[in-house]
């Protein structure tokens, strides 16, 4: 990528930054100040849910095509996945500690993304127990394309049909109304733009480094 790109994301997440800690919000009873962190929290969230999607897109594609390009695209982002997953645990277990007085309360949402964890960790540990490199594409593409199948159960549908302690509709409420603050929402909106330029920059840097680790142990197994 030219460094025009990597200068706009530069300027995107710093202009996000200082929306989140220095712009102005209205008060929000039980939230107030603490409403901030859906400016990351959510943002995150999505990246993890848009690189589990580009996962499965590219393991089907190596299904059909045994390219092993795609296996490397696969991998790559569901390794920004995980970390994007990681991350935003991390910003919802901090709210968690300054509105429920826990860091961890096995709410819905916070088993679900522990379990969501739980299965792409399997993931890894599958492709790093392989030696064969055909063999471990062909089988991490199959159990890729499985685990994205979980996702938008734990992180959509299980959240919403279990009692949670999670705000609901803090964005959109039950009847499609947007309910946020348009000052918050266009930070919110921007923030989603930011993080999703952020995310295609990290994964074209994996990508990158991963083509390299493939060229390198090809020429060491002629």
């Amino acid at each position: 990528m030219n460094n025009i790109y990597k200068f706009t994301v530069l300027i995107a997440i710093t202009l996000v930054l200082i929306g989140t800690f220095l712009v102005p919000i209205p008060v929000i009873p039980g939230l107030y100040d603490k409403a901030r962190i859906i400016y990351l929290h959510v943002p995150m969230s999505w990246i993890a849910v848009l690189s589990f999607l580009l996962s499965m897109i590219n393991s089907v594609q190596y299904l059909r095509k045994r390219d092993f390009i795609y296996d490397i695209r696969s991998n790559s982002a569901a390794e920004v996945g995980f970390l994007f997953t990681i991350l935003a645990t991390v910003t919802g277990s901090l709210w968690a500690k300054f509105n429920w007085g826990s860091y961890w309360n096995w709410d819905p949402r916070e088993t679900s993304i522990f379990i969501l964890m739980l299965i792409y960790g399997a993931y890894f540990s599958l492709r790093s127990a392989i030696d064969n490199y055909e063999q471990k594409a062909k089988l991490a593409s199959v159990y890729a394309i499985i685990a994205f199948v979980t996702v938008p159960f734990f992180i959509f549908i299980m959240p919403r049909i279990v009692e949670s302690l999670h705000p609901a509709d803090s964005i959109v409420d039950s009847r499609g109304k947007i309910t946020m603050d348009p000052v918050m929402l266009t930070i919110f909106l921007f923030s989603l733009f930011s993080f999703t330029l952020l995310f295609f920059w990290v994964l074209n840097v994996k990508i990158r480094m991963e083509k390299l680790r493939f060229i390198r142990i090809q020429k060491n197994n002629i």
